[in-house]
């Protein structure tokens, strides 16, 4: 925790102020209550706030919350935030219109409760949205953990969500342009899903 909270200490925004482009490509289905996690400094957040969304930022580092509430203040909307770690974080059933991951990255054990945790926590018809790299992107050098044990794999999608509808799936190449850390073509895991709806 203490790295991240040091890191995001720093006035600049270190992946920019930008959305990312596949939460910009994905949003517009999204209403009602959502929740970013592992938000880091607040610039997905802020684009779903933008766009009349009521948006709740989780994460670990204190720092990067306040960077948050900051870029929400100067873009005139609001985003509630809390501090989360991951690692210990309560899900409430069926909470969320929405749940976002940008890269979100965890150890495989913190990674697999918070998948859990997030499709708990997803009201029934509700999506889940995520962007992140897979094991992949080691060699590429462009940004995120150079630990396998924090990259995602297919499987953590496909398998703990076999029972949803998957709208969108993708694993391969793209180009980022997200401030200083996210930076040139990478290897990522993009997945949106849909929780079935209530049976009636």
């Amino acid at each position: 925790m203490s790295n991240w909270n040091e890191r995001f200490k720093d006035e600049k925004y270190l992946y920019g102020t930008e959305p990312n482009v596949f939460l910009v490509e994905m949003h517009s289905v999204l209403s009602g209550e959502v929740l970013t996690i592992a938000e880091g400094e607040g610039r997905n957040a802020v684009f779903l706030a933008e766009r009349g969304l009521n948006v709740t930022a989780w994460d670990y580092a204190e720092s990067g919350l306040e960077k948050v509430k900051k870029l929400a203040a100067k873009q005139g909307v609001n985003v509630e935030t809390e501090l989360v770690d991951l690692a210990e974080a309560r899900w409430q059933p069926s909470r969320w219109d929405a749940i976002v991951n940008v890269f979100g990255h965890f150890p495989g054990e913190i990674r697999r409760k918070t998948l859990q945790g997030v499709k708990r926590s997803v009201k029934p018809g509700g999506y889940f949205i995520a962007e992140v790299y897979s094991p992949y992107q080691i060699p590429y050098r462009s940004g995120g953990p150079k630990d396998v044990d924090f990259l995602y794999r297919p499987e953590d999608f496909l398998e703990e969500f076999s029972d949803w509808r998957i709208v969108h799936f993708f694993m391969g190449e793209v180009t980022c342009h997200e401030g200083e850390l996210h930076n040139g073509l990478s290897h990522v895991i993009q997945f949106m899903g849909q929780k079935p709806a209530a049976s009636s």
